[in-house]
């Protein structure tokens, strides 16, 4: 398995698992749990998820599927923008922490910017860090002028990852964003990288994996760990799903693939406003 490095050295697979809607329908809550657990077997340790995502009940659902298993998996939750005052972002995380039956969040990101200042947030978030409670923190969704800001704070260096919307059809973040991320050594974690499987009915996709051996689903996540400081989030409830998402580490690309693939979804010519879901 291919892993990044954190900021501090911490290595961590570069495919983990999503877990945005999942844990809503109790129809679907055996496969989930399944699924999440085949993939720790897998490798995939790094876990997503966030206090929003069915109002903590994917937090609730990771509490079962990794129930014995804990120091096997790398757990990554958010907190809300309106929750990520100082006294609000502890709290969070101390509800987060109840959900998922755990005494620490691996890696712990602020969801996206707010109204509440950044300074505000990074004293919750290295309070939580002295008291043990999480051993990482970062942000998601956030351009690269929230990214200088958040850095020129007290604390906010240690910034270990930027959460963000990024794959093949969503390559803003190359002009200037990703660049700079490079420069501080944060790594950029890639949700959707699938777009919410509309990337599998693409028709270029579809006639260059045709010609290649491989499925869209396996092309995209290729695509993605061919880069260096990319960590891949897809979501799967359905273990046959996540068997296929796993073949992707078996069909790494070629540069005459990679350079057909920026062919047919070529990089941004100008700035691109940030995108998100």
């Amino acid at each position: 398995m291919k892993s990044v490095a954190l900021p501090g050295g911490e290595e961590v697979p570069a495919l983990g698992q999503g877990t945005w809607n999942m844990g809503d329908k109790r129809e679907a809550r055996r496969e989930e749990i399944a699924t999440l657990r085949l993939g720790l077997d897998s490798g995939l340790r790094l876990i997503d998820t966030a206090e929003m995502y069915g109002d903590g009940r994917a937090e609730e659902l990771i509490s079962e599927a990794i129930a014995g298993r804990r120091d096997e998996a790398f757990l990554v939750s958010k907190v809300s923008a309106h929750n990520a005052s100082r006294k609000g972002t502890i709290a969070a995380c101390e509800r987060s922490l109840k959900r998922m039956r755990t005494d620490r969040i691996d890696l712990y990101l602020l969801h996206w910017r707010g109204n509440i200042a950044f300074s505000e947030t990074i004293e919750g978030f290295v309070a939580l860090r002295k008291a043990g409670k999480i051993r990482h923190y970062g942000v998601s969704n956030m351009d690269v002028d929230d990214m200088r800001e958040f850095f020129s704070l007290p604390g906010g260096e240690a910034a270990a990852a930027n959460q963000l919307l990024y794959n093949l059809t969503r390559r803003g973040i190359e002009w200037d964003l990703a660049p700079w991320l490079r420069e501080k050594r944060i790594p950029v974690m890639a949700y959707s990288p699938i777009e919410q499987a509309r990337l599998l009915r693409d028709p270029k996709l579809a006639d260059f994996t045709k010609r290649h051996g491989m499925t869209p689903a396996q092309a995209a996540l290729a695509w993605l760990l061919a880069k260096d400081g990319i960590i891949a989030i897809p979501k799967t409830s359905h273990r046959e799903h996540l068997t296929e998402n796993l073949g992707a580490l078996d069909h790494p690309l070629t540069r005459q693939q990679i350079a057909e693939l920026d062919r047919l979804f070529p990089p941004p010519e100008a700035p691109v406003a940030l995108e998100m879901l």
